[in-house]
């Protein structure tokens, strides 16, 4: 797999049937090993080592609906509350990131509502603070460390 804009980490690596797999903590088990699951993983990783995220606040891969349709975040990260502190879009290395991706967040944030907001394809990372009074989204040079 591709060097990353990330750390070095260890993950446990598998195959099966001829398909790269990786053992996804938040889901325990191994998933398919595919270029957007490498930058999902290593910012999960991320996430925990270096900004502190407890794994028991991290959640991946689940549906949400957005405007009647049936979608999938990659990375969300929550308070202790319940409420959402972070989304996260991860996109595979070879996926530039554009406006589409920043659009493609927004929309989540519309159901979900979180306080930061975080688009990466394990390259290149952007981070925003959103302000729900003024509709938009400030950039920030990064998020800030746990604190519960």
């Amino acid at each position: 797999m591709q060097q990353l804009n990330f750390p070095p980490y260890t993950f446990r690596l598998k195959s099966s049937e001829n398909k790269p797999l990786i053992f996804d903590p938040i889901r325990k088990k191994f998933v398919v090993l595919t270029p957007e699951e490498w930058v999902r993983q290593h910012t999960v990783k991320h996430l925990q080592e270096a900004y502190k995220y407890p794994l028991n606040l991290i959640n991946v891969e689940k549906e949400l609906k957005v405007n009647g349709l049936s979608k999938r975040y990659d990375v969300v990260v929550f308070e202790s509350d319940g409420s959402i502190r972070l989304i996260v879009e991860c996109k595979a290395p070879k996926v530039n990131v554009t406006q589409v991706t920043f659009d493609q967040i927004a929309r989540y944030n519309l159901t979900l509502r979180a306080s930061f907001l975080m688009v990466t394809n394990g390259l290149n990372h952007y981070f925003c603070q959103m302000d729900y009074e003024q509709k938009k989204y400030n950039f920030l040079r990064d998020i800030p460390v746990y604190s519960p």
